[in-house]
């Protein structure tokens, strides 16, 4: 039974890995167009949101919100939980209202079609040159003055055991909020550790299905200056995984 269930969980990654390079191909050039010009980046982000649900529908996964908050005008700093690469093409569509940027690791520049269009749109994070990683965060705030979000997985990448267990997290999201005066919008994804496992795990868990997503409430920025960087960082580690505790899927 097992192995009957590699197999098709095998054969899942392959649609998977096949949608993600058809729709990609077909909306290539529109996120190209949108980004020869600073003026028209805006207009990417409707595009990568239509890009979210076609990949969605194609991978036949349906997003159920366990727990909805309404959103004020933006910007805010979004966070979540990391376990999956699904986390990130369905962030677009779970928000299409509220245009945001991803600051990633730079690793995913190594990516050929995905370079493009993330090192023009988003923000790339160089963690080992210091230089690069302050221009990261200048870059990031620039974004916000001009009115984006930005999404940060504070694990700093999806662990490498024991998901959905969460690491410690880094501390330039809460850095980035703090000196920004923006607040915060917590998200914990339920469910994408087993609906599609890394690739490199060939016969890892993955198969279609409903995504449980839980949005929290908002950290306003008062609430934030009463913490200190840790006591913040703490504080969000503890509320992103509040819902995988009450489900006993992490200690």
């Amino acid at each position: 039974m097992k192995q009957v269930l590699g197999v098709l969980s095998l054969c899942y990654k392959l649609h998977v890995g096949l949608v993600f390079v058809a729709t990609l191909l077909f909306f290539y050039p529109f996120i190209f167009i949108t980004l020869s010009r600073v003026s028209w980046r805006k207009w990417s982000f409707p595009i990568n949101v239509a890009w979210s649900f076609t990949m969605r529908i194609f991978c036949l996964i349906w997003v159920h919100r366990v727990r909805k908050v309404k959103l004020p005008k933006g910007p805010y700093l979004i966070v979540s939980n990391h376990t999956s690469y699904f986390d990130i093409f369905i962030m677009y569509s779970l928000l299409p209202r509220h245009r945001f940027l991803f600051m990633g690791k730079s690793e995913i520049l190594s990516y050929p079609l995905v370079k493009t269009f993330f090192k023009r749109l988003n923000i790339p994070v160089y963690r080992k040159d210091r230089m690069k990683a302050a221009k990261s965060f200048i870059q990031a705030k620039n974004a916000i003055n001009s009115g984006w979000s930005i999404v940060i997985f504070p694990e700093g990448g999806i662990p490498d055991y024991d998901l959905p267990q969460m690491v410690p997290f880094k501390d330039g999201a809460f850095k980035l909020s703090k000196n920004a005066q923006i607040p915060i919008i917590p998200i914990t994804f339920i469910d994408h550790y087993h609906m599609f496992s890394d690739p490199d795990q060939v016969m890892g868990y993955a198969h279609p299905g409903i995504s449980r997503v839980y949005m929290h409430d908002m950290i306003s920025v008062k609430q934030q200056n009463e913490l200190s960087e840790s006591e913040l960082s703490d504080y969000v580690f503890n509320t992103l995984a509040g819902p995988l505790r009450e489900r006993g899927l992490m200690k």
